[in-house]
C-alpha cells in the first residue's frame, strides 16, 4: 500500500509530512507505518517504516533525526544526524538535508517554519508538554538561529480532538491554576468529567506567541482508526500496546 502523507499549505513548498499510519510493514495491532522503536513491534518492521519514511522525505535513514521524547520542554538544535537519541521533545535545524521528526500517538506532532531564514523545528507536544511550553520554547531556539517569530507557520498535525479527550477534576485542576481562563478549553464531559481541547490550547498559546500562522490538519487520531493510532483508543480496547505515527519536516 501507498503511503499516506497529509501536508499543509501554510509550511509552503518545503518537504514535510503528517504520515498516517497506511502504506507500512507492521502487522497485527500494529498494522501499517509504525515509526516507534519504543513499542513492542519487531525491529525489523520499525526499521523497513522508518527507511520508507526517510524516502519520502528523499533523505537517508540516518538523516531521519529524532530524539527520545520524555514530555519536556527541551529542545535540541540539530547541526548533524544524532548518533543517540537525545532526551527532549522539540528539534531545531538551519542545515539543508535533515529531516526533522517526532512520533505521537494521540499527543500533538508540531512542524515549524520560517522558510525566509531557512530554519525548520519539529515539536512533540501532548499536555504536559504544551502547559510546561515546549511551544514556546522551539519558536525561542528557532529565534536563535535567526527565525523570525513574526514569519513562521506552525502547523498541529492529527491529535486527539476534545470530542475525544475526557479527563477528571484535578486535570481541569492543573490548567485552572495556570490560568483561570484556560477554562474555555473544557466542555461538560459525563459525571464530573471534562472534555479537553488540546489543539486549540495550543492554537492559542503559539498566537499568543506571536506566530504569524498557526493551523490544525483537523485530524482527530482517536476517531480514524483505519488512517492514524491513538494510545487512549488503545487503551479502552484493552490491548497490549499501540502504533506511533510519524512527522517530518526538511529544508
Amino acid at each position: 500500500m501507498t503511503l499516506e502523507i497529509l501536508t499543509a499549505p501554510a509550511l509552503g513548498d518545503l518537504r514535510h509530512g503528517f504520515f498516517t499510519r497506511r502504506g507500512g510493514a507492521s502487522s497485527g495491532i500494529f498494522s501499517g507505518l509504525n515509526c516507534g522503536h519504543g513499542s513492542s513491534d519487531l525491529a525489523e518492521a520499525v526499521a523497513v517504516n522508518r527507511a520508507r519514511v526517510a524516502a519520502a522525505m528523499r533523505v537517508g535513514p540516518a538523516q531521519l533525526v529524532g530524539v527520545h521524547q520524555v514530555h519536556s520542554a527541551d529542545v535540541v538544535t540539530v547541526t548533524g544526524p544524532l548518533a543517540v537519541a537525545q532526551r527532549a521533545d522539540a528539534l531545531v535545524t538551519a542545515v539543508p538535508g535533515l529531516a526533522l521528526c517526532v512520533l505521537t500517538a494521540d499527543c500533538q506532532p508540531v512542524l515549524f517554519a520560517d522558510a525566509g531564514a531557512g530554519v525548520i523545528g519539529a515539536a512533540h507536544a501532548g499536555w504536559r508538554g504544551a502547559l510546561g511550553g515546549i511551544l514556546e520554547a522551539t519558536l525561542d531556539a528557532m529565534e536563535a538561529l535567526g527565525a523570525r517569530r513574526g514569519r513562521m507557520a506552525a502547523v498541529i498535525g492529527p491529535t486527539i480532538s476534545q470530542r475525544a479527550y475526557e479527563v477528571g477534576p484535578e486535570f481541569l485542576d492543573t490548567f485552572l491554576a495556570e490560568d483561570e481562563e484556560n477554562i474555555r478549553f473544557f466542555a461538560g464531559g459525563t459525571g464530573e468529567r471534562m472534555l479537553f481541547d488540546l489543539p486549540g490550547y495550543s492554537l492559542h498559546r503559539l498566537r499568543e506567541a506571536g506566530v504569524a500562522e498557526a493551523e490544525w490538519t483537523r485530524h482527530c487520531t482517536y476517531s480514524d482508526p483505519s488512517r492514524f493510532y491513538s494510545y487512549r483508543r488503545s487503551v479502552h480496547a484493552g490491548e497490549a500496546d499501540y502504533g506511533r505515527l510519524i512527522s517530518a519536516i526538511r529544508l
